[in-house]
């Protein structure tokens, strides 16, 4: 059979995407342009925020057969095996293996108070739950929305794969843009909610940790939390053997590899396979949008639930505690304990409050993966 020039054209046309490509597809790609400009421009979370919007790009061009499952003696896409990182919930305890062996606990032993700025800081997680119950969304779905209120990226994505896989392009999406734009969302509460001479406050530098503190530490969160909430095993598990390779001093290859190699390749798998779920016949849908404003809901309240505690023990301490720190509560390490020390400045340029600030700030990440522990158990199958 011979064709003609034009009927070759039609035909290659035919077998193109562009001949199948939906509108759905087409502002999919648009939005992934969008991100991949946010990501590299203004540089928005651009570590996992590139890789998501090319995920996004990738899932969202027909015919590539990227995200198929295996068929008969046919293999799966590339896509397909990537993602199981995620729904085999492999990816983000080991993103914890990483923050574990990036972060330095000292500021929260030596002030550990700062736990219950920790604990107060996922206020709006529990507030978001109760309103997207209200709104219609199943409890598994409202505790995967909720979990955005503590900024906790990897923390959000295990949950809601575990909990509302569907759901997963749009909480991870709308986690990392509000842990990105912390330094616009949390400035205007926290001038709202404290007075002039709260921020101004000084505070005393805090005593200096032991070695044998530093690696007990993680032993001790490790064996209390999981005894107390087995779920939490996964996250708080990884992210104590992390700072527990960091702290012994016997394994610096290990927490190096950690910190970097290993950190640096799931975060691209993690980042890629959260992006190729974003497509656009299942992500364009009116409860993306109420997922995103309740996200931003989410963590507005967790701010300001940490800034109501800071106000609390500004008072009890006798005007010795800055409450500026409280709002450091919510898991985005070290950006929110940044956003109270520029504050901190702004009152008061002597103001030195980042290690203070870093207390709550790594409890703010016990505090989100302890959360999620609890919907899991509540929840989870």
């Amino acid at each position: 059979m011979t064709y003609s020039f034009a009927d070759t054209l039609v035909k290659i046309w035919e077998m193109s995407g562009f001949a199948t490509i939906t509108w759905q597809q087409l502002v999919m790609i648009l939005v992934s342009f969008v991100l991949i400009y946010l990501a590299i421009v203004k540089k928005f979370e651009p570590l996992l925020l590139l890789p998501i919007a090319f995920g996004m790009l990738l899932a969202n061009m027909p015919m590539t057969g990227l995200m198929d499952g295996p068929l008969g003696d046919q293999p799966g896409g590339l896509l397909y095996y990537l993602y199981q990182g995620i729904e085999l919930g492999i990816y983000p305890p080991l993103i914890f293996l990483g923050i574990g062996a990036m972060t330095d606990f000292a500021p929260l032993i030596a002030r550990p108070s700062s736990l219950f700025l920790g604990a107060a800081a996922q206020f709006g997680i529990y507030i978001a739950f109760f309103i997207a119950i209200a709104l219609g969304f199943s409890p598994e779905a409202a505790a995967a929305i909720g979990i955005i209120g503590g900024a906790d990226g990897p923390t959000a994505i295990w949950l809601t794969s575990k909990l509302a896989q569907d759901l997963l392009p749009a909480i991870a999406i709308a986690a990392y843009s509000y842990m990105a734009l912390i330094p616009m969302i949390q400035p205007p509460l926290m001038r709202l909610l404290t007075t002039k001479k709260e921020r101004e406050v000084k505070m005393e530098q805090l005593r200096e940790v032991s070695k044998t503190e530093k690696i007990v530490f993680p032993i001790v969160v490790t064996v209390l939390c999981i005894l107390l909430l087995p779920s939490v095993a996964p996250l708080i598990g990884m992210l104590m053997l992390g700072n527990l390779l960091k702290e012994s001093g016997v394994t610096e290859r290990l927490s190096k590899t950690a910190q970097n190699e290993l950190m640096n390749i799931v975060t691209i798998f993690l980042g890629i396979t959260v992006g190729s779920k974003a497509v656009g016949e299942t992500f364009l849908k009116p409860e993306t949008l109420k997922i995103i404003a309740l996200g931003l809901l989410a963590f507005a309240f967790s701010s300001i639930g940490g800034l109501l505690l800071g106000k609390l023990m500004y008072l009890l301490s006798g005007g010795k505690i800055n409450p500026l720190i409280g709002s450091a509560g919510v898991s985005a390490v070290p950006m929110a304990a940044r956003v109270s020390q520029v504050e901190g400045q702004k009152a008061n340029p002597n103001n030195f409050l980042l290690m203070h600030a870093m207390g709550p700030n790594v409890a703010g990440v016990i505090g989100s993966a302890v959360a999620a522990g609890i919907f899991f158990a509540l929840f989870g199958k």
